[in-house]
């Protein structure tokens, strides 16, 4: 589906359309979950913004890509069509994997923060949760949710390791939860 005009005033009395045509209420469950993804999407993007390295950078904005996948494999249920694949997920829990492998174990939880780049992920990751139970939602109604779950569960690990490890490589502190203040 291409944008050719974007005041269209068909949502006007609380309808969107679909990809594949079908109108539905803007407070549905489908579209409570393509909000979420929007809104990671662009939490994602201002992330982007604050990073230097062009490796991770690149990374990231196939991660972009892939919650578009999403969105628009979302915007057409009840279709065969796939535009987010099983590989995606294969590919965080690599990246997982080998981010892991830099870090210390993590002895207690740590407060979002870190440097400017890092709370951005760690925002984008708190949304991504949010999404994650958008998508629970939407699979509670009997939408096939694909790999949908499982890739967002994913990211919002990947997205808590690549906070600890931007903070760590900027030579910044993780602050550490006191449960006494």
């Amino acid at each position: 589906m291409r944008i050719s005009k974007v005041t269209t005033k068909t949502g006007d009395k609380g309808e969107t359309g679909l990809g594949d045509g079908k109108r539905i209420s803007k407070d549905h469950p489908n579209m409570d979950f393509l909000g979420d993804i929007d809104e990671l999407n662009s939490f994602l993007g201002l992330a982007i913004n604050a990073c230097k390295e062009k490796k991770l950078f690149q990374e990231l904005q196939s991660i972009q890509q892939d919650l578009f996948n999403m969105g628009g494999e979302a915007s057409m249920p009840g279709t065969e069509m796939e535009l987010l694949s099983a590989d995606r997920v294969v590919f965080l829990e690599a990246s997982l994997e080998k981010i892991n492998e830099t870090l210390p174990p993590l002895k207690e939880f740590i407060l979002p923060g870190g440097d400017e780049f890092s709370a951005r992920i760690h925002v984008a990751r708190a949304v991504c949760r949010r999404a994650e139970r958008s998508c629970v939602s939407l699979l509670n109604t009997g939408v096939d949710v694909r790999n949908w779950l499982v890739y967002l569960n994913r990211l919002s690990d990947y997205f808590f390791v690549l906070a600890r490890y931007i903070t760590q490589n900027k030579g910044k502190n993780e602050i550490l939860w006191d449960r006494d203040k």
